[in-house]
């Protein structure tokens, strides 16, 4: 259990019996009323959003999830399918469920998968993560990173805005979380 203002975005926690992601969350003091947490969540297991406040001095509880390695396989339709890397045995998430980390998965690419009683319902990914830019605007010379960004297609076709020294072919670490590019690949 913790306190309502100790939630920080990304946490899983259980509201009315079921694990929400905390999308986003305010602390709120208004001038003569009691403080109060403002908390955007995600349903884990239907996908729908919706807002909650709660009061300083309500105490939640945090969902407890075992965490597994897999390796992402293949994409079929509207299915994501993984693969455990220890017992072998796969699982298919939707769309819905992995949200934007969708445009960053490539065949190959392990991720940890998080299960609540025992039914994968959210990824966790890698701080970052390598892809290669298949277009981008060309190179200009002279061009340092303070320039101003240009964007760049990724190989999974998620566009990026990378520094203008980045050219057709290059491997650039991204991070998925906030969808920016973080710096060249060695």
């Amino acid at each position: 259990m913790i306190a309502a203002n100790q939630i920080r975005k990304g946490m899983i926690i259980l509201h009315e019996d079921a694990p929400h992601r905390v999308l986003d969350f305010k602390h709120r003091t208004p001038g003569n009323l009691r403080a109060f947490v403002q908390v955007r969540l995600r349903n884990l297991r239907t996908g729908n959003s919706h807002e909650v406040r709660f009061s300083s001095q309500d105490v939640v509880q945090r969902a407890v999830l075992e965490q597994h390695e897999v390796e992402f396989l293949y994409k079929d339709g509207t299915h994501y399918h993984f693969m455990n890397t220890e017992n072998f045995e796969q699982y298919a998430l939707s769309e819905e469920t992995l949200g934007e980390y969708t445009q960053y998965l490539k065949g190959g690419e392990k991720v940890q998968v998080e299960f609540f009683e025992s039914q994968p319902i959210a990824i966790e990914m890698p701080s970052y993560v390598e892809l290669k830019v298949v277009s981008t605007e060309p190179e200009l010379r002279g061009a340092t990173a303070s320039n101003s960004p240009k964007p760049a297609t990724l190989e999974t076709g998620v566009v990026v805005q990378v520094p203008p020294f980045i050219r057709e072919g290059d491997t650039i670490r991204v991070d998925p979380k906030e969808g920016r590019y973080l710096e060249r690949a060695k």
